[in-house]
């Protein structure tokens, strides 16, 4: 009975402690969710993370993620995959941050065989397009690092969208050198089956014509000159986009030896547009205005206008002969397609750079050869190269026909007036005009020119002007006269107001009665009452009314108002904010610039000295020119400290400022170098500037040459030089995310 009795209670003792377990744990799965419980069954959990996916619910799916990280680690392959091409497929930022967040987790604990390639490739688009170029590039280049190799076809997509911002342009021109790298000079044999991926991922002209046109678009366009010449040394092929795109860069980087090389290409290609030629010999006409070579600049402009107006003889001769033939099909044909091709060109160039719909994951995975994304790079290309269309000033285009436009005018026509060179303007006015006749003599481009140098104060440069327009036969409006008189009088300049209105009275010019009054009022305050009243009845027995030349205030309330702003309004607002080209020092950046292509350092040295005694300054291109190819030589770390040093000195005592494309060149030789002090200014001045950086390249660059460097603990002993050396090279491996 006691024996029962005990056992009864052992029971009852034992059924509490169970009812307080089920009761503790029922408690902690109300207080903590379903986290307890759930940590029994991880593939519970991972099946409610791909239904959470399969109901779009990204929210519940990466709080379910998080719980099996905290309880056991990554889940399984096809569920991060599945979840990663949620995220990616949503293109919202805070769904894409969170699956690089996780991507980057899994590469640092040595997880990555967990990420299948073409789901990497897949999110890398996703990112570009989402506008985070930074982890997108980050994403192909630990691609590349497994040896993971992504056909060029899919990832000239990704480098399509990061081209759209200016850190993304910078990064894909790095990723095309980088890959490129690898391919140089024959390097990977292509008969080798075990070769093929590689050779799938090799950069091609797509890839290259959407890295250049990022350059320009972004004014990198010493990178871009770096990514031509690794061309050849690749084997790519050049097409019609490629050429034009090489103009634009050679032209930024006043390289017009260059260009007239391309020059042949041009005129022998087949498959050029209109538009194409046009923004060649854009190119061309701003490259010699650059140099200051304007005998060559102005030579271009009569040519195409001698061109144009044979052209318009040949078109209106042809016209006779199309309307006498009008049932000719074929004819009409033609004229259909000309002007179809003038629609799609004046189309294109209003074009601006329109987002691609989104291409789902479901969809890319059934394109097994890369299809949709190579065809959505090229459409992103199309765009950006229309862009850099619409960005050719100087040149217009009429039924096929090149013609120069007031733009360039106004542009000679400042660069002579800079230059002195007076009457080479005047001969090139002369003869322009001749060619393209205006309407009125009184709306020539010589009128607008002499109209402008007055209004500037320069009128000596009028003055001059005027005596080449007599000289030459040239008509000359009553007006120029009238206002370079008044002009002079309003100066106090007697003794040639006297010499004007001589060559006025010799040309049998008739002045209004304000240069009258302007001239009575100057010997007036000369006290020439003699001169005055002979003026004043010279004026009366004219019978010369009260008002000025019409045909002037015409002139110059069309210039006032608000409406599109005229030639002469052009050329104000170009002299007086247009900065003055100094060619001098563009010549000897070619010289430079040749002898560091060639490697030949110490005539480069010589040029540069030779370029300082002149009282040329260098700029940003010198430098930039001397660097790199001090960094292909290897070794020369001094000169670039000392090219390092004249640049802080500019940078302090001028308004000169050093671009990311220099600055980057120098940060990379001393951080291969290993002068860690040197590059921790380098990035000081870039930050500084708000420039972006590109850490992931330097921390490859650290543990490529100086892994071991520190490592250790440090000495006792070390001499104040070591300690500044040792502290210098550990800020900048913590700046680079090495801790």
């Amino acid at each position: 009975m006691s024996s029962h009795l005990a056992n009864s209670n052992e029971q009852a003792v034992s059924l509490g402690t169970q009812n307080e377990i089920t009761f503790g744990i029922k408690f902690l799965s109300t207080a903590a969710g379903t986290i307890l419980v759930q940590a029994r069954d991880p593939a519970a959990l991972s099946m409610e993370i791909q239904i959470a996916l399969d109901e779009c619910r990204l929210n519940d799916a990466w709080k379910l993620y998080e719980q099996h990280m905290q309880m056991e680690g990554f889940p399984r392959k096809s569920v991060v995959n599945k979840l990663l091409a949620a995220f990616a497929e949503s293109l919202d930022i805070q769904w894409l941050e969170k699956a690089f967040e996780l991507v980057e987790q899994a590469f640092e604990e040595g997880k990555q065989n967990l990420l299948d390639k073409e789901m990497l490739i897949y999110l890398a688009c996703s990112l570009a397009k989402a506008g985070l170029p930074v982890p997108a590039s980050t994403i192909l280049r630990k691609l590349v690092e497994m040896e993971q190799f992504p056909p060029v076809a899919a990832w000239s997509a990704t480098l399509a969208h990061m081209s759209q911002t200016a850190r993304g342009a910078y990064l894909a021109a790095e990723l095309i050198l980088e890959m490129g790298y690898l391919f140089q000079d024959g390097r990977v044999d292509p008969r080798k089956k075990s070769n093929a991926p590689l050779i799938a991922m090799k950069p091609n002209t797509t890839a290259f014509n959407i890295a250049l046109a990022g350059c320009l678009l972004f004014g990198t366009t010493r990178k871009a000159e770096q990514l031509l010449e690794m061309m050849p040394r690749v084997g790519i092929r050049i097409d019609s986009n490629l050429l034009i795109v090489m103009a634009h860069i050679y032209e930024r980087n006043g390289r017009i030896e260059e260009l007239k090389k391309l020059q042949r290409y041009i005129n022998e290609a087949h498959n050029l547009s209109d538009i194409q030629f046009r923004q060649f010999y854009s190119c061309l006409l701003t490259c010699h205005l650059k140099l200051g070579d304007l005998d060559s600049a102005s030579n271009m402009v009569l040519e195409m206008l001698q061109k144009a107006k044979a052209a318009r003889s040949s078109l209106v001769a042809a016209s006779l002969v199309i309307d006498a033939v009008q049932n000719d099909s074929q004819s009409s044909l033609l004229l259909g397609s000309s002007q179809g091709l003038n629609r799609r060109s004046e189309h294109l160039e209003d074009n601006t750079l329109m987002r691609t719909p989104v291409l789902s994951y479901e969809e890319y995975s059934r394109d097994q050869n890369f299809t949709k994304l190579e065809t959505e790079a090229k459409k992103v290309l199309g765009d950006m190269l229309a862009k850099l269309q619409s960005q050719v000033e100087l040149l217009t285009t009429e039924r096929g026909i090149i013609q120069p436009n007031e733009k360039i005018f106004v542009k000679l026509v400042k660069a002579f007036l800079e230059a002195g060179k007076t009457k080479n303007l005047a001969d090139f006015l002369i003869k322009a005009e001749k060619e393209d006749s205006p309407v009125s003599n009184d709306d020539s481009v010589m009128v607008h020119v002499i109209n402008s140098c007055i209004s500037l104060g320069w009128l000596d440069q009028a003055h001059d002007l005027l005596d080449e327009m007599c000289l030459a036969g040239v008509w000359t409006a009553p007006s120029l006269y009238s206002s370079l008189l008044k002009a002079y009088c309003q100066a106090n300049r007697a003794g040639d107001a006297a010499s004007l209105l001589r060559d006025a009275r010799r040309a049998g010019v008739q002045l209004d009665s304000s240069s009258y009054q302007a001239l009575i009022q100057s010997k007036v305050l000369q006290e020439n009452t003699q001169e005055a009243f002979h003026l004043f009845r010279e004026m009366k027995e004219a019978k010369i009314l009260k008002t000025g030349h019409p045909e002037f205030e015409t002139l110059v309330k069309g210039c006032a108002e608000g409406g599109e702003a005229k030639l002469m309004a052009k050329l104000l607002q170009e002299i007086k904010e247009g900065q003055k080209v100094d060619s001098g020092v563009h010549d000897w950046n070619n010289v430079i610039h040749f002898f560091c292509r060639k490697r030949l350092m110490q005539d480069a040295e010589k040029a540069l000295k030779k370029m300082r005694s002149l009282g040329h300054t260098p700029n940003a291109q010198t430098f930039h020119s001397m660097v790199t190819a001090y960094a292909a030589i290897g070794g020369n770390y001094i000169e670039v400290t000392e090219l390092w040093g004249e640049m802080k000195s500019l940078a302090s005592s001028t308004p000169m400022k050093f671009d990311q494309e220099l600055l980057d060149s120098v940060l990379y030789t001393f951080v291969r170098g290993g002068f860690f002090k040197r590059a921790n200014e380098v990035v000081e001045m870039m930050e500084k500037g708000n420039m972006f950086v590109d850490k992931y390249k330097y921390r490859t660059l650290f543990l490529k040459y100086h892994k071991t460097l520190y490592k250790g603990k440090a000495p006792k002993f070390q001499t104040e030089a070591q300690l500044s050396k040792r502290e210098a090279a550990l800020a900048f491996k913590k700046w680079v995310g090495l801790n």
